[in-house]
């Protein structure tokens, strides 16, 4: 079996607090784009659960997410057989993409048809849960979703004028580890002379322009808790926003915990016109014209 596993944006992610197991409740909205990895799933008649991937950052053993997900399903069943779960990855590792978590979801999807599970959408976000908090977004087929608690708990979103989004997303080659992240966001928080920056709009504001097809209150809306953070452990940031800001660009954003950052054009041609130019300026940069799928 053959599969497309998508990646996410990030147009709004607000922390709200600190939960008492040590994660934090936050409120984002979520935007599935096109830019994405192939997974190839064939069942084994062993129970080994083996992981090939044409990138080297990518764990092959327990640790990796696709593993946990193909594991978690393999005990939950009783299963005596296992699975071969080749990965070709194309959205970058550490970027603040939700790369690994899509891949955990498309093979939890994958495998309820080759295994014959026979599982509901339900069941499949109480697994999904369990592996990490951006898995269950990415259970549903859907463009946009509200995400509560750590990000798993989606409210996807229906009848939104805003059909598609067309961006240039940027992506240094060097990968971001979210707990340190949340670590530096905790300390910053914690300073006294540190001020952590406030959203303007609210999660509200940015899915009714989303409903009403209103760009403009829509790029106004854009916010991210986590970047003011990330920009601190990772100064060189700067220059991905200060690129796309020299382009002319108003909407910009760093998407989860980074270090990808993405501006919002007016259509495809722009976008690929725009990632065109800056990726034959600065090679060290991955460079993508995405939209919202």
């Amino acid at each position: 079996m053959i599969l497309y596993s998508y990646a996410k944006l990030n147009l709004y992610l607000e922390i709200l607090d600190k939960r008492s197991d040590n994660y934090h409740n936050i409120e984002t909205v979520f935007e599935r784009i096109n830019l994405s990895d192939k997974i190839l799933l064939k069942s084994r008649p062993d129970k080994k659960i083996k992981i090939i991937c044409n990138n080297p950052q990518v764990p092959k053993d327990s640790s990796n997410l696709c593993f946990r997900s193909a594991k978690l399903l393999q005990d939950e069943f009783n299963l005596s057989y296992g699975a071969d779960i080749e990965i070709r990855k194309n959205i970058p590792v550490g970027a603040g993409l939700g790369g690994g978590s899509s891949n955990a979801a498309t093979v939890l999807l994958g495998l309820n048809k080759i295994w014959k599970l026979g599982l509901s959408r339900r069941k499949l976000l109480c697994y999904a849960q369990k592996i990490g908090a951006d898995v269950a977004f990415f259970i549903y087929d859907t463009p946009f979703a509200v995400a509560k608690g750590r990000g798993d708990e989606i409210k996807p979103l229906a009848s939104q004028r805003v059909k598609r989004i067309w961006q240039i997303l940027i992506a240094p080659r060097f990968p971001v580890a979210t707990p340190l992240v949340y670590k530096e966001w905790d300390r910053l928080k914690k300073n006294k002379k540190a001020r952590l920056t406030k959203p303007v709009y609210n999660v509200k504001m940015l899915t009714l322009a989303l409903k009403r097809g209103d760009t403009l209150l829509l790029k106004k809306c854009l916010f991210n808790s986590l970047e003011q953070a990330t920009l601190k452990l990772f100064p060189q940031l700067k220059r991905v926003k200060e690129k796309l800001e020299k382009l002319g660009l108003e909407a910009i954003l760093m998407s989860g915990s980074g270090p990808a950052v993405f501006g919002i054009v007016s259509s495809r041609k722009e976008a690929e016109a725009f990632s065109r130019s800056i990726q034959r300026q600065n090679r060290s940069w991955r460079v993508f014209a995405v939209a919202t799928i």
